[in-house]
């Protein structure tokens, strides 16, 4: 039989000492042990908001400007077929937390789910919730049971206070969804005003960086969601001038915006130094992704169809770069099918850490070592309300818009190479091949009814195993 640590330290003490002393400091020390545990890597969630899934250098822009997440890219692994756990902020963010679908916690879409005018709405839509149940396992409580010392720094967005869902320290993390200024003064309760001018997205990062130098020698959890670059575009004088100076893109021209991605770059950077600096750079596991596409009136994710709000590709697939030095071979690109969902289940196989929690991501560390998935993969999407339209824009090609909405009531699921969208007004079913048809400008159902009706089944049964609310109630204000 093998005895555990504290055993032996008891078996080795009482020869030594003595049993009634051998009892009192194996109990110091094992108390000991336990507040210091076994040091897994330090983990850093980087988390942007509205950032599409070409808006970085590496993922093929040809205006804005991404070096420090560029150099990301090349020094850790890179997924192409990363997926947001929804079409927009809050139930991505939620299921990043929790590691679970929407309809398992509920939050379904940002505030009122029927959005636009009711007498376009053909249905109810079903409930939504707007705060995170807090009795759900979550990332930042599990993280800090496990020894981690943890902070958030930027939009959290699920409830008024992210510190009861295990955070030890809260810089400007609030119920908004967008900051009232990215310029102090930020009348923000939970951010102090810096000097007048500054800018929201390197103050974060400064936050971030003093605060990693206090803690340097425990074993840290960040999460650092950025506000950036959700509207409103309030960039920076001097990055606004430098695009003002550049020649367009071939889809990317939108100077301001262009400002703030590398306002948000640079800031990354800034916490990227503060590793090497300290030289944790080796001990850190780094985590870049956003919480869905791109807003439609400023970016555009060519060649995908779409923009956030919309689950065609463009509103749901984001940029996912990985690195962990030592652990992740350099400059991998892979193409396995992956959510955000995954990244808690990651984070427990990482650290060791049973996944008592039935989530519905899996590990990707697998993939970060290397390995491929045995089968075809299947993800699920589910919105059971409305999101209306974007206003015409230069930036948008508005005939991805049905004439009043982005999203109606759908559900969403992907397996292999297909994609599969059911809309609960009308029913209908729209089938595509990702890999012939990337930008989903060909509806195959009518070609394929056996995939059709496949992949339609598999929504039908994850519907039920989930308990997804799907709206059937007939809205007796519509007019047709």
């Amino acid at each position: 039989m093998t005895l555990s640590f504290n055993s032996q330290l008891k078996v080795c003490l009482r020869i030594a000492l003595g049993t009634s002393l051998a009892i009192i400091l194996s109990v110091e020390v094992l108390l000991a042990f336990q507040s210091n545990p076994k040091r897994g890597p330090n983990i850093i969630i980087i988390y942007a908001d509205d950032l599409g899934w070409t808006d970085l250098g590496v993922q093929g822009s040809d205006f804005y400007e991404t070096p420090h997440l560029d150099e990301l890219a090349v020094e850790g692994i890179r997924f192409i077929n990363a997926y947001a756990n929804s079409a927009n902020c809050a139930p991505s963010r939620a299921s990043l937390m929790t590691g679970l679908y929407p309809p398992r916690h509920g939050i379904y879409t940002v505030g009122n789910p029927a959005r636009g005018r009711s007498q376009d709405r053909r249905l109810i839509p079903s409930e939504n919730r707007t705060v995170l149940d807090p009795s759900l396992p979550n990332m930042p409580y599990t993280l800090r049971n496990l020894g981690y010392t943890t902070c958030i720094a930027g939009k959290w967005h699920l409830s008024e206070d992210p510190l009861p869902y295990g955070f030890d320290q809260n810089f400007g993390g609030t119920k908004w969804g967008h900051p009232k200024s990215y310029f102090s003064p930020y009348q923000n309760d939970y951010l102090k005003d810096g000097p007048e001018g500054e800018h929201l997205p390197m103050r974060l990062a400064s936050e971030v960086s003093e605060w990693i130098t206090e803690k340097k020698d425990s074993t840290f959890f960040v999460y650092l969601p950025f506000y950036s670059v959700h509207l409103p575009i309030q960039a920076r004088e001097d990055l606004v001038e430098k695009y003002r100076q550049k020649a367009p893109g071939k889809f990317h021209h939108h100077i301001e915006y262009a400002a703030m991605v590398e306002a948000m770059d640079e800031a990354i950077g800034n916490v990227l130094k503060t590793l090497d600096e300290l030289n944790l750079e080796q001990e850190t596991l780094v985590i870049f992704t956003s919480d869905n596409g791109q807003h439609g009136r400023v970016s555009i994710a060519r060649p995908l169809r779409g923009a956030k709000g919309m689950f065609y590709e463009g509103g749901i697939r984001v940029p996912l770069i990985v690195r962990w030095p030592g652990k992740i071979k350099q400059g991998s690109v892979n193409d396995e099918l992956v959510i955000g969902t995954d990244i808690f289940p990651t984070i427990l196989d990482i650290v060791e850490a049973e996944d008592e929690f039935s989530l519905d991501g899996v590990s990707l560390f697998p993939l970060l070592q290397g390995e491929r998935w045995d089968s075809p993969r299947t993800l699920f999407w589910h919105f059971p309300a409305y999101l209306e339209r974007y206003r015409q824009s230069r930036n948008m090609d508005d005939s991805h818009d049905s004439p009043h909405w982005r999203s109606t009531p759908c559900s969403v699921v992907r397996h292999g190479n297909w994609k599969l969208i059911e809309y609960f007004e009308s029913g209908d079913l729209e089938l595509f091949d990702l890999v012939s048809d990337i930008g989903e400008k060909n509806n195959l159902a009518g070609d394929y009814p056996e995939i059709t009706k496949d992949l339609h089944s598999k929504l039908e049964v994850w519907r039920v195993q989930t308990h997804a609310l799907v709206p059937t109630v007939l809205n007796p204000e519509f007019k047709d």
